[in-house]
């Protein structure tokens, strides 16, 4: 909540005094939550790119698949070959 106010007093104080033209100090809300997705888009690419994989745990679920296929034709459900 601190940080929020702070900002927001940043802002007003930029909007109160002629540093930056008004046209870009209004505007300033909008690039920080532009500036904030970007960012967020960016960690999640990256953990996607450094996912580490696991192979003893496809193994394991493909395993569990089977036997669930199995126990279903068991039961009479058709699962299909696929």
């Amino acid at each position: 909540m601190a940080l929020l106010v702070a900002i927001a007093a940043l802002w007003i104080g930029l909007l109160q005094t002629s540093m930056i033209p008004q046209s870009y100090a209004l505007l300033l809300p909008i690039y920080s939550v532009v500036t904030l997705g970007c960012y967020g888009l960016l960690m999640v690419g990256v953990g996607l790119m450094q996912f580490p994989t696991c192979p003893q745990e496809a193994l394991l679920l493909q395993q569990d698949i089977i036997e669930a296929k199995e126990f279903l034709q068991r039961k009479g459900v058709d699962v299909g070959s696929g």
